[in-house]
């Protein structure tokens, strides 16, 4: 087979993603499964991804205890036991084919000093390193990092690298969630009621007109996809990426850790959703951030007054806001979760909407919270995020364009919520989970994950282009303080 380098790796002339080409052997009978048109996604050389979880636990840890453990329940998942290889046999289709794993080649256990001066830099920066590298596709492409090492927040900390063809984050933090001593709970999914109508207008009218609004929202949001796709660009700012090319370049993940008792606080008085105050406080501390670097620019790189307004109008700034399209949140006993069409839906089972955000500073905090209820809402009333991934399913398979890949937008945001108790993973009490990704198209990945009492925004940046990622988790942190205290300040409820 002929290949060609290219920026990532080499890539196959003929199916574009470097897959090796072997004859598949067929065993027990059994065909070997072909990788999904969304997983073939992210192969594709501008969203070549890789998800990274990183775990905090609370002692240290046995580097062969947690290798048996291991051993003895995540591996039982076929996933992390197949290659992903081009079947000459069916015209190089790729499949995942089985093989042997040894488990040494798969877990790193680096010799660190427990006495150096800065650890939690050391663990971040191991990461930022990590995000330079690429797995092996000689390999299952996944592998664990034990960092025995006291940090700030934890006793030892494991580093979870998976590429994103294997599963999506769900998938993956529910295999992990599943080998805990006991599976954990997690917040109700909430359904919003049926309206029984109002006046005289029957219930099958407000059904109807619900159909009715949801198609329209649908084929509004249709024209967008295309328009942002084609010509409808985001406003160049000092978090955009000047090009898709951001892709290929190393990331800086950093974490900032809340009390979810102050976003609850915020959702019940203002009867919303934590993922409605989420978005909020995302979008003034983006707002804070750039107001101070619009600033900056003009005075000369000197810092200004916060409060003074040096915002451009107009500025257009789209999240890709990624949508679990699961029916339930995916957690099931690990016997379920390795079981063949197993109800725990493996894979990326995900879609995405465009959510803008606007960049403004605001007299009134709560305002925010108002913007962000207002814009959800309407894309919980549309089919966006399961068009496009029939946009995947079509275009990545059949007839690859700018519609096959992820949107040109500013940044990619995630909100999911963790359990509600402390738990185990492999053995060991955790002390906090934060996952993140690196090989997007963005400058920009914020994801959002709660863990007990505790909320954590992880935040993963091209340094290049945003040098200060700090600094943006304090302009979030500082959002969260404005929203509670404007809460507690207008009497919308009790101190």
């Amino acid at each position: 087979m002929e290949v060609e380098h290219m920026k990532g790796g080499l890539r196959s002339r003929s199916y574009n993603l470097g897959f090796k080409r072997i004859k598949v052997r067929e065993e027990n009978g059994e065909e070997e499964e072909p990788l999904s048109p969304m997983a073939r996604m992210f192969h594709q050389p501008e969203s070549n991804i890789y998800i990274v979880v990183i775990v905090g636990y609370k002692r240290l840890i046995d580097p062969d205890v947690y290798k048996t453990n291991l051993t003895e329940t995540f591996l039982k998942h076929p996933r992390f036991s197949c290659l992903q290889v081009a079947d000459e046999k069916s015209g190089g289709e790729v499949k995942w084919v089985k093989t042997n794993v040894d488990i040494n080649q798969h877990v790193k256990v680096p010799m660190v000093d427990p006495y150096m001066a800065s650890p939690d830099k050391f663990v971040e920066d191991y990461v930022a390193n990590l995000s330079k590298t690429r797995m092996s596709m000689s390999l299952p492409m996944w592998d664990f990092h034990i960092l025995n090492l006291k940090t700030s927040d934890a006793e030892s900390t494991v580093v979870v690298r998976v590429h994103h063809s294997l599963a999506d984050g769900t998938s993956l933090m529910a295999l992990l969630l599943s080998c805990s001593d006991a599976l954990p709970s997690f917040p109700a999914m909430k359904k919003k009621p049926i309206s029984r109508g109002a006046g005289w207008f029957p219930i099958w009218f407000w059904k109807s007109w619900s159909v009715l609004l949801l198609m329209w929202n649908t084929l509004v949001d249709i024209w967008m996809c295309v328009a942002t796709t084609y010509f409808l660009k985001d406003t160049q700012t000092p978090l955009k990426a000047p090009s898709s090319d951001v892709a290929f370049t190393p990331r800086r993940i950093v974490r900032r850790t809340f009390s979810l008792d102050d976003v609850k606080l915020v959702k019940t008085a203002t009867h919303t959703t934590v993922n409605d105050v989420v978005l909020a406080m995302t979008q003034a501390g983006l707002s804070r951030y750039l107001n101070r670097k619009y600033g900056q620019a003009k005075s000369d790189g000197e810092a200004r007054e916060s409060c003074e307004n040096n915002l451009p109008n107009n500025i257009r700034l789209t999240a890709t806001l990624f949508i679990n399209l699961r029916t339930s949140p995916g957690i099931y006993a690990l016997e379920e979760m390795v079981k063949k069409n197993s109800k725990a839906e493996w894979g990326n089972k995900i879609g995405y909407v465009l959510y803008p955000f606007k960049i403004e500073l605001k007299d009134n905090p709560l305002d925010y919270i108002r913007d962000a209820k207002a814009k959800i809402d309407r894309k919980k009333a549309t089919l966006e995020a399961k068009f496009r991934l029939f946009l995947a399913k079509v275009f990545v398979r059949f007839y690859p364009t700018k519609l096959a890949k992820f949107p040109s937008t500013t940044m990619w945001f995630s909100n999911v919520a963790g359990p509600q108790e402390p738990i185990s993973i492999l053995g060991n009490q955790v002390a906090f989970i934060a996952p993140s990704i690196y090989g997007q198209p963005v400058a920009l990945t914020i994801h959002v994950v709660s863990y007990v009492n505790k909320m954590s925004m992880v935040l993963s940046v091209d340094e290049d282009i945003i040098a200060d990622p700090y600094q943006l988790c304090d302009d979030l942190e500082e959002a969260l303080k404005l929203i509670k205290n404007c809460v507690i300040g207008q009497g919308v409820i009790d101190n």
